[in-house]
């Protein structure tokens, strides 16, 4: 811990310590790390040193008051955050902190408020799934003619044309059995797949045989229902969208610090610091978009579209600012690196995705 946390530490502590008025305990070891204590804090650990005996009135005033400290210097933060970008990052920088929440605490507090109300607002429906039948949506078969809708037909059912009622019948089949949005398998049991592997059959090698074992097991544990499986999987994926986004940040700043090698004065965690915030921003921007999407949906007021497509434009236009503001480059210059920069994310969220993806694959 940096001498500046410690201290700012202690005085914090020398607050509560005022308004709780809790008694010094006679004994001089410290309770906690059993050091030797001069005066009210321990030097090693800083644990002040009263009576460990607390009433239930001064666990609520110590409560409102951690509360309060906490929210005076988050919404001042985060004041400075939405109206001047890349200035809490450059404060921050420069030494001066004090006024400010540190950063590592509001990325913590707003990451968790914003996945708490995703996770909440956001979970998979498989009913909204595109259904694709063979290349072809559901509009598309629905416009064909006779003849070609019969052609299309007997390609899906072995050579034997269907009518629409058919058709429909087998639309609804389908979707009860999953196979029109998360393929169940075609192997009954690993017994049989151990049996096509043996006799040569099958010639899988170890991830394919990996992703055969595990798919088998999927049928058997949701039955062959694709539609189950498929709603696991999603939602297997998107609860590791914070995973991902911690992941991201540290690689966010190694971009930074790459593209703005030439500043020596710029160390890699003053760009971390930088990603965080940023991070913050688009935190607090998607929970209004949020809000502004369930007025949308709640209203029917489709015109509030264009707000959320300016709000999504101003988050581009805030990283350029934050950008040109804390590393002080030329407008000419901080475009390029933004362009780099947001084309660099974009390959490195795909990876992720992917990355992600396999392993979510694995863990339903």
């Amino acid at each position: 811990m940096s001498l500046l946390n410690c201290t700012q530490t202690l005085l914090f502590l020398t607050k509560l310590s005022a308004l709780s008025h809790l008694r010094e305990r006679k004994e001089k070891n410290c309770l906690n790390c059993n050091t030797m204590v001069q005066g009210k804090f321990c030097h090693v650990c800083g644990q002040e040193n009263i009576e460990p005996k607390e009433s239930t009135w001064h666990l609520v005033t110590h409560f409102f008051n951690d509360i309060t400290h906490f929210d005076g210097k988050f919404f001042s933060t985060l004041k400075y955050l939405i109206i001047k970008p890349g200035f809490v990052s450059k404060e921050y920088m420069l030494g001066r902190r004090a006024d400010y929440l540190n950063p590592v605490r509001m990325y913590v507090f707003t990451s968790a408020i914003f996945f708490l109300i995703f996770f909440s607002v956001n979970k998979f429906d498989p009913g909204k799934v595109k259904t694709d039948v063979n290349g072809h949506d559901l509009v598309e078969i629905a416009k064909m003619d006779s003849a070609t809708f019969s052609a299309f037909t007997k390609d899906i059912n072995d050579g034997k044309p269907m009518t629409r009622d058919d058709f429909t019948k087998y639309i609804d089949t389908s979707r009860k059995k999953g196979t029109l949005s998360f393929t169940p398998g075609k192997y009954k049991n690993r017994k049989e797949y151990d049996s096509l592997l043996k006799k040569g059959l099958k010639k899988h090698n170890l991830l394919e045989r990996k992703l055969v074992y595990k798919q088998i097991e999927l049928n058997e544990k949701y039955d062959r229902d694709g539609n189950k499986m498929l709603v696991s999987f999603m939602n297997t994926l998107m609860h590791t969208f914070p995973q991902m986004l911690f992941i991201s940040l540290p690689l966010l700043a190694l971009f930074l610090k790459v593209l703005y090698i030439r500043r020596k004065n710029y160390y890699y965690t003053n760009h971390v610091i930088f990603g965080i915030h940023l991070y913050i921003f688009v935190f607090i921007i998607l929970l209004f978009l949020f809000g502004l999407n369930g007025v949308k949906n709640y209203l029917h007021w489709n015109w509030i579209n264009y707000f959320i497509g300016l709000a999504i434009l101003y988050i581009l236009f805030y990283q350029y600012k934050a950008m040109r503001n804390f590393y002080l480059q030329a407008r000419g210059k901080t475009i390029l690196k933004f362009i780099v920069l947001n084309f660099l994310m974009i390959f490195l969220i795909v990876i992720l995705i992917i990355v992600f993806s396999f392993f979510s694959f694995f863990n339903i």
